[in-house]
């Protein structure tokens, strides 16, 4: 077989097919990325590491620029990867991919159901891979996805959960924590993981003669149920716990409708105490940590 003037038809063809064919552009590059890498492996094996120079020569003189030897390692990479994984999904482009095809297959599938989920551009997926949420899930959470067990909605909370200081405030009390996060809700309510939608702050409750404000109502529409978020800037505490649960079994008994789940309640702390939680009966209250970046 000859090897090069395969992998030369195999991307004439593609960018005969993109300009031709827009809306076929990420399946004809995946199917032209992925034999080029199947060529560039097999000729591997016959002629060794040095054919990757030698192509890369070539096409260069041939095509133009482009065809780095950089570039062939990452079409060869992917055939390998993918040849072994069934999750090559055409409803992201090469350049997703890319990004993430030298993690392991735990971390690297965790990134493709993300984008594919919540429909992320190349540049937000590469920020939240910056932001290293798969690293900030908890341990159960990947021993889920390892099983390929369902979530709860607790399991794609992240810790440390990440509040974006644009306007570098210092931050001395929890009202410019709560403003912080209100300058960027959107953002902060994807460090809790998928599908929130906003109910207020200082949401005001009345219990018995007298009023109170929790500091954040969130819904989650695909576990249908409220959310109840309470800041604080310094380490968790057992009153904190206390505070939070009543707020819980006010919406509860005066929010919640027949049909929704029971409301959760997290607590974000300066610092956990696991002491604390250890001995906290009511497993819908999370406790986790907040940095500001």
């Amino acid at each position: 077989m000859n090897y090069y003037n395969e992998i030369k038809n195999e991307l004439i063809n593609n960018e005969i097919t993109k300009r031709v064919k827009n809306y076929y552009i990420n399946k004809s590059d995946l199917n032209t990325y992925y034999n080029v890498g199947k060529l560039l492996a097999d000729a591997g094996k016959h002629y060794g590491e040095g054919i990757i120079k030698n192509y890369s020569k070539r096409l260069t003189e041939e095509l133009g620029k482009g065809y780095t030897q950089t570039r062939l390692k990452y079409y060869r990479r992917f055939f390998n990867v993918f040849s072994k994984c069934p999750t090559l999904s055409d409803e992201l482009s090469y350049s997703h991919y890319c990004e993430i095809i030298w993690y392991d297959e735990l971390k690297m599938n965790y990134y493709i159901n993300l984008s594919i989920n919540q429909k992320l551009s190349v540049r937000q997926l590469r920020e939240r891979i910056k932001s290293n949420e798969y690293e900030r899930l908890p341990k159960d959470t990947k021993v889920k996805l390892i099983n390929k067990e369902d979530n709860n909605i607790e399991d794609l909370v992240k810790n440390p959960i990440i509040i974006h200081n644009k306007n570098n405030y210092d931050i001395v009390s929890e009202k410019i924590l709560k403003k912080l996060i209100l300058e960027d809700i959107e953002s902060f309510m994807k460090e809790l993981g998928n599908y929130y939608s906003f109910v207020g702050s200082e949401y005001k409750i009345k219990i018995g003669n007298s009023y109170n404000y929790i500091d954040l109502l969130l819904f989650n529409y695909e576990y249908n149920c409220f959310v109840v978020i309470e800041l604080k800037i310094t380490s968790l505490k057992k009153e904190h716990i206390g505070q939070i649960e009543i707020y819980m079994n006010y919406i509860d008994n005066n929010l919640k409708k027949i049909n929704m789940d029971k409301t959760i309640g997290i607590i974000i702390v300066k610092k956990d105490n696991r002491y604390i939680m250890e001995y906290c009966s009511d497993k819908r209250i999370l406790s986790k940590e907040y940095i500001t970046i």
